[in-house]
């Protein structure tokens, strides 16, 4: 059986090799070939074709377009008036012939050029195409959004295409669009418009509650590559260690950037790794800045959660200003205050160990101190913060090119709450002498974590006469945080001082530090970019080089927050001992400081190629090589075929890869985490994550990482039945090999050479690296829209729906080393297949409906989230709801605009929590009066909340336009 599964394994193996090889040729001759042709038949179509101008041309009514066109090209075009003013044309920028820019100009317009014998150019109608009257008020709105999507940067290297052009699936989501639905930072914004983008919340997740791990189509917060104008974005420094969707991986600070500094959001629903390198498995997020010369807006807006908590104050004030004859400066500055949430249950449990345990399951007490304990302990919702970010975006032409840049900065200070230690914790909360606790009515640890965020471009691009462009940039971007322990106490220190001071109880307590730097965390990366383009009659060519370099830091903590300072050598120096650590975020010591680099030089070929009229052919080739595990060469194909004037056909199949990120190579600590044993107690674990090259690591046989490795396919359509409605349609498959995941908590007693090396390193738990899954990604995306007219103004319907399902296919440990004797169960637990598998909605589904005339803005949207299951300690589905967000904006004045607004209007709740609980009981008195009786903290799962678990809010705005 081993045999046949061994022989089947190098079967799939072999096809695989030998279906990314014929991709590497097919991508190889669809790029270099339709080059050679080029290349050998310019001069004859140099000599034959039409001269080359360079256009400029806005989208407005086609009368208007085509004058602006003619007089550009200096030639006659002949065309009716009373035809062609119902028609609105596309954009143009860039060098054409006369024959390419009417035919970009009037596409999708029902009309089209004619050239006679005599070289005259004139303006026909296509057959079956009826002339449509519209006011000039809605042809304005319709040139702002043709005008937003003809400007699109991802997907390609090569511009100049709209959405409905490209072979893959683009979603654009306007500044408009943004404001109408009414959330408070970017994360919470695509969750509620993208179905297929999960911003999941968490709670005493240590870092995870402030910096929330998104997704794409399921996948890892590391497996969606985000952009910056087209730039690639650093990543946050954190890594997701604990139980929570993400863990083990490391993404992007999606709310470092103000809000109101963006001009839209592009995103990619494909594996673009051929075209923008690693990570972009899931997709690509390319967030735009405002590029306005004329903007002066300041916005301010106030809101709070039904239950009277999470206050919510904002104010941003953007500038657009002119810089020379072209160029502008735009400039956002916002401020936030928010105020943390609470639903956490009742403390049930006692907290002074006086209790007896009764027949009935029951606990009674006469102590005091229990009797009238605060039972609001524990603090579970959302973080408390204020932050200042800032952004600019700017260009300026010089030298018959464009000096551009962008800079951005975020300052962000939070605060969460660990698990509350209470006063029988004796090892985390030691008896003094007077027979109490060190902090007698115990302590909730506060996690303070200061997140600076910042990163600045700039870059000349330059376009020839003869269609080439070049393009040249520098950016550079770094994510540090620096985590502060408060409200807390080493009690390893409170022990020492208890067994050899003078001092007297109440000077201990008044001495002992209450808080302390735990460490810090930092990722900067610098990237250089060079980027050479060439368009020809049906052919475009891209051609690049980049570089880049990563360097990850980890920052000690100061002694406090790491020592254990009743303990020598492993070896407790008094009877009584107690954990070393500042308790609930414990630091770093001197020895688990990184200060690692790496290199990474990259070349890419990316071509497009217009077979005929209705068949455009893309193809991209990419060489990555890492200095640290090696290179990875990928490829694309797509095609985008124009089957029916209202039918296009579109499919794309690629290569990907996501290199090991300098978190997964590098993070160590040890940590606080919480597990669930098997009788569903909630039990307290030191666990030390060792980073991939360490002594243990090696001493076990784990090798290094290396890259993830994907198979993308998608293959869908877009459907317009009128100019009005468009339905579109994506079925996509993602195959992963060798996924970095970590490791289950190891403990000692699982295997013989696994307790040894534990023993070496002084660990009783540990968790680490490896590539060790295999995994399969099925979905379908559905976008349909409708946009009319009806009382007075225009609406837009939007259906978005997203289907997906990640199956965990393969399970495996390194060949050759001592974690290949142990079950591979033991390495990776149901809990870890879980993650993967189901702790995200397998569907979302989303209706929006805007209605806007000349005072009055409504926007309504109902977001489906589908059910999803959580394993923790035991295993609980929880179910299907519905969220209703409605929004409603007056122009009071030509300047003025005020909103109200509601998410989660019905205050809808995820179900309550049945696993994984804490601090649960009933505590009654000895006459038998109830003085608490509660399930446990826990009311909504803590592990993962796709819409949290906060309820109903509620906000109003005001926005002044200078």
């Amino acid at each position: 059986m081993l045999n046949y599964l061994f022989k089947e394994r190098k079967k799939q193996q072999h096809r695989a090799v030998l279906t990314k090889q014929l991709t590497h040729f097919f991508c190889s001759f669809f790029i270099i070939f339709p080059l050679s042709f080029s290349l050998t038949t310019q001069a004859k179509v140099q000599a034959i074709a039409p001269n080359i101008t360079h256009f400029t041309v806005a989208a407005q009514s086609v009368d208007q377009a085509l004058i602006k066109l003619a007089q550009q090209a200096d030639q006659t075009i002949i065309f009716s008036y009373d035809l062609t003013r119902s028609f609105n044309s596309n954009a143009i920028e860039g060098y054409y012939s006369v024959s390419l820019a009417l035919r970009k100009l009037l596409k999708n317009t029902g009309l089209h050029a004619e050239i006679n014998n005599k070289g005259q150019w004139s303006i026909k109608q296509k057959n079956n195409v009826t002339a449509q009257s519209k006011s000039k008020q809605v042809i304005k709105t319709t040139e702002k959004v043709k005008a937003i999507e003809k400007i699109v940067i991802v997907g390609s290297h090569i511009n100049g295409r709209t959405v409905k052009e490209l072979p893959v699936p683009v979603d654009i989501i306007s500044a408009d669009t943004l404001r109408n639905s009414g959330q408070t930072n970017l994360g919470q914004i695509l969750q509620a418009l993208v179905p297929s983008f999960n911003f999941s919340r968490s709670a005493i997740s240590d870092g995870s509650d402030v910096l929330q791990p998104a997704t794409l189509r399921g996948l890892g917060p590391d497996q969606t590559l985000i952009l910056l104008n087209g730039k690639r974005r650093h990543q946050a420094s954190l890594i997701h260690i604990n139980s929570s969707v993400g863990r083990g991986t490391a993404g992007t600070d999606m709310n470092a950037i103000p809000v109101r500094a963006i001009k839209r959001i592009e995103i990619l629903r494909d594996g673009a790794a051929a075209q923008y390198g690693s990570d972009a498995i899931a997709g690509v997020i390319n967030i735009v800045l405002n590029d306005s010369s004329e903007q002066a807006t300041l916005t301010t807006s106030a809101g709070a959660y039904q239950q009277g908590d999470g206050q919510d104050y904002q104010l941003s004030y953007t500038q657009g200003l002119p810089l020379g004859d072209d160029g502008f400066i735009n400039a956002t500055l916002s401020l936030v205050d928010h105020q943390s949430t609470n639903r956490s249950g009742l403390h049930g449990a006692c907290q002074f160990g006086q209790c007896i345990q009764l027949d009935n399951g029951h606990w009674q007490t006469d102590d005091p101190r229990e009797l009238s304990a605060n039972r609001a302990t524990f603090r579970i919702g959302d973080p408390s913060y204020q932050q200042l970010s800032f952004a600019a975006n700017s260009t300026f032409e010089l030298n018959n090119g464009q000096l551009y840049g962008f800079l951005t900065y975020s300052h962000r200070e939070n605060q969460s709450a660990a698990f509350f230690r209470h006063s029988a914790n004796n090892n985390e909360n030691p008896l003094l002498s007077d027979g109490q606790a060190t902090i007698p009515q115990g302590y909730l640890p506060k996690i303070d974590s200061d997140i600076k965020d910042m990163s600045y471009n700039f870059g000349y691009k330059v376009a020839f006469d003869n269609d080439s462009a070049i393009d040249i940039s520098y950016t550079y971007g770094k994510n540090q945080i620096d985590y502060t322990t408060k409200d807390s106490l080493n009690a390893s220190y409170a022990n020492y001082l208890l067994q050899t001071s003078d001092l007297t109880v109440d000077e201990l307590r008044a001495q002992l530090p209450k808080s302390a730097f735990a460490y810090g965390l930092s990722l900067s990366l610098e990237t250089v970019n060079l980027l050479f383009s060439q368009d020809y009659e049906n052919y475009s060519l891209a051609l690049g080089a980049e570089f880049r370099q990563e360097i990850y830091q980890i920052i000690p903590g100061n002694p406090y927050s790491f020592q254990d300072y009743d303990t020598d050598n492993d070896q407790a120096l008094f009877d009584q001992d107690a954990a070393g650590g500042i308790q609930g975020f414990p630091g770093v010591a001197p020895e688990l400081a990184v200060n690692e680099s790496r290199d990474v030089v990259s070349l890419f070929a990316e071509s497009v190629t217009q077979i005929n009229d209705f068949i455009e052919l893309s193809a991209a080739i990419r060489y990555d090589d890492y200095d640290i595990f090696g290179n990875s060469t990928n490829t694309k194909l797509a095609v985008h075929w124009q089957a029916h004037q209202q039918l296009i056909l579109r499919g794309a199949y690629s290569t990907g890869f996501r290199a090991p990120s300098m978190q997964q190579m590098y993070f160590n600590n040890i940590s606080t985490q919480f597990i669930v044993d098997e009788s569903g107690s909630l039990l307290s674990e030191e666990v030390e994550t060792f980073r991939n090259d360490s002594t243990l690591t090696t001493r076990l046989g784990v090798p290094s990482l290396k890259e993830e490795e994907s198979d993308n396919l998608s293959v869908g359509f877009i459907y317009s039945p009128t100019e009005n409605v468009d339905i579109s349609f994506d079925f996509y498959q993602i195959d992963i090999d060798n996924r970095i995941v970590i490791s289950s908590k190891l403990g000692m007693g699982i295997s013989p050479l696994l307790d040894q090396a534990f023993t070496e390193e002084s660990v009783t738990k540990g968790q680490f690296f490896l590539n060790g899954a295999d995994t399969a990604t099925q979905g379908t995306d559905i976008v349909a829209t409708w946009q009319t007219q009806a009382f007075a103004g225009d609406i837009n319907f939007t259906l978005a729906a997203n289907f997906t399902n990640t199956e965990v296919t393969k399970l495996f440990t390194p060949d050759h080393s001592t974690l290949h004797t142990i079950s591979v169960e033991e390495i990776f637990s149901q809990q870890d297949i879980s993650i993967i598998e189901e702790w995200q909605p397998r569907n979302k589904v989303s209706v929006n409906t805007l209605y806007k005339n000349q005072h009055w803005t409504i926007n309504i949207l109902f977001n489906h989230y589908g059910k999803y299951t959580i394993t923790d300690g035991g295993k609980q589905t929880y179910g299907a709801e519905l969220l209703t967000d409605i929004s409603v904006s007056h122009q009071m004045s030509k300047n003025l605009a005020v909103t109200v607004g509601s998410h989660n209007l019905f205050d809808v709740m995820p179900d309550k929590n049945r696993i994984g609980n804490s601090r649960g009981g009933t505590i009654e008195d000895q006459q038998g009066n109830i003085i608490v009786d509660s399930t446990g903290v826990f009311k909504y799962s803590r592990r993962s909340a796709p819409f949290g678990f906060n309820g109903a809010y509620f906000y109003a705005s005001l926005q002044y336009d200078f």
